[in-house]
């Protein structure tokens, strides 16, 4: 088979297996439009808390905004009670062509409410929450962790059997303990050793940065999927690299014109969504990913950094097309 395939998870059958992560104050509707754009065939809200989707705050039930291009849709959920969890997974159910657990989110704010990765502790409430979830909707159901809590810990494999056990459709898997957060290297043949396990299936994740990245670890684990979190900051070309990549062809370099153009695409849809000023605040942190490898990035950054609005924004996108391929 080639490495660029179909994937099917449960019904729903994805064009092919490149997708992009959940990531917290990130994926929002207009990064994943702009990701979907660029050849990202599934994409996920950033993570929902359960506590806050029933308590129905605004802010909370603001992360699920979305739109018909915006499909198909994964909605990511946290929390720690089987029940909650269950009750926020059947609001959603009917705006979702997927649900996905957080059981691998590492910052504290998350594991100290019991929630993320904190949950790789204690299987038998994994077991539960799965179990439960599964009952409240019908849409694919999916989980993503991380090898566990501490080094060594290796609960990703008891992990994995109570997944398929209780009617998990594939399972996400970045290869580092909570104990590790960002830092060290990502051991991807747990990866491999998950798909040998559990017969539904196994989406890499960690470490993706380059369209090579995703290219090897499809190789190395046999994965049948590669999630991209961090590597698609600033670089949504990733996926239709990617996409080049793993279908025989040499991936087509980004030029200068092309950033600046996605960038400027990128603003327009952040305002129109979200209003001037709170776009213009928005999309510093975007810029700033954008302009990673542009000569003359530090300065341009800084003019960024003092942007009052999205007019001054737009100038330096301006100089980024200037500055050629």
């Amino acid at each position: 088979m080639s490495l660029l395939h179909p994937l099917q998870i449960a019904d729903l059958v994805l064009p092919h297996n490149l997708l992009l992560a959940p990531l917290a104050g990130v994926t929002n509707h207009v990064f994943r439009l702009i990701c979907r754009e660029q050849g990202a065939c599934l994409a996920f809200t950033e993570m929902v808390s359960v506590n806050g989707m029933v308590r129905e705050g605004v802010k909370t039930l603001a992360l699920l905004a979305s739109s018909s291009a915006d499909r198909p849709l994964g909605v990511q959920l946290f929390g720690d009670d089987p029940a909650l969890l269950a009750q926020a997974a059947g609001m959603v159910a009917d705006q979702a062509d997927l649900l996905d657990i957080n059981m691998g989110c590492p910052v504290r704010k998350v594991v100290g409410t019991g929630a993320g990765s904190a949950l790789l502790k204690d299987t038998a409430r994994i077991a539960a929450i799965i179990r439960t979830v599964r009952r409240s909707i019908s849409i694919p159901l999916t989980i993503k962790i991380r090898s566990g809590w501490q080094c060594g810990d290796d609960s990703w494999l008891e992990v994995g059997r109570i997944a398929e056990a209780e009617g998990c459709d594939a399972i996400t898997l970045h290869p580092r303990s909570r104990s590790q957060m960002f830092s060290g290297q990502a051991d991807w043949s747990q990866i491999a050793r998950l798909k040998d396990l559990v017969g539904i299936p196994v989406i890499g994740s960690g470490d993706l940065f380059t369209p090579q990245d995703c290219q090897r670890m499809l190789v190395e684990t046999g994965c049948d999927g590669v999630m991209v979190a961090r590597g698609a900051l600033g670089n949504p070309w990733i996926f239709r690299q990617a996409c080049e990549l793993l279908a025989g062809k040499e991936p087509v370099p980004v030029s200068a014109a092309e950033r600046a153009a996605t960038a400027q695409r990128h603003l327009e849809l952040c305002i129109s969504e979200l209003g001037e000023a709170v776009a213009s605040r928005e999309m510093k942190k975007h810029l700033g990913w954008y302009l990673h490898g542009i000569a003359g990035a530090a300065a341009l950054r800084r003019q960024v950094h003092t942007a009052r609005n999205s007019d001054e924004l737009q100038a330096v996108l301006e100089l980024v097309r200037e500055t050629g391929d």
